[in-house]
């Protein structure tokens, strides 16, 4: 596991977003890493780390949620998209003359 993280990183850089992702959860009788386990083994090697089962679609979402919130930029789209925008509704700068269309 470690030798492709280190030859991502070495490729792409220590910014880029690295998911452990333990699957079949549904499957909870032939587990053979526990949470704890999965958790750990993320911490050293410093990626993210969640639970998944395709089967019944348990964190399927989230897992593409927290990597799409991981991406660059996005902590400066979700300040962006809070600030309030002033919105004047009043005459337009450009105007129309004699039916011409300044659109």
């Amino acid at each position: 596991t470690s030798k492709w993280i280190d030859d991502v990183r070495t490729e792409r850089g220590n910014d880029v977003i690295i998911m452990l992702v333990g699957n079949k959860t549904d499957l909870q009788d032939k587990r053979q890493v526990t949470t704890e386990e999965g958790e750990k083994k993320a911490k050293e090697l410093n990626v993210m780390f969640i639970e998944t089962s395709a089967k019944s679609g348990y964190n399927v979402k989230q897992l593409f949620r927290r990597v799409a919130a991981a991406l660059p930029g996005m902590e400066t789209n979700e300040r962006a998209g809070k600030e309030d925008i002033d919105l004047k509704d009043g005459p337009s700068e450009q105007t129309s003359q004699e039916g011409k269309c300044f659109c």
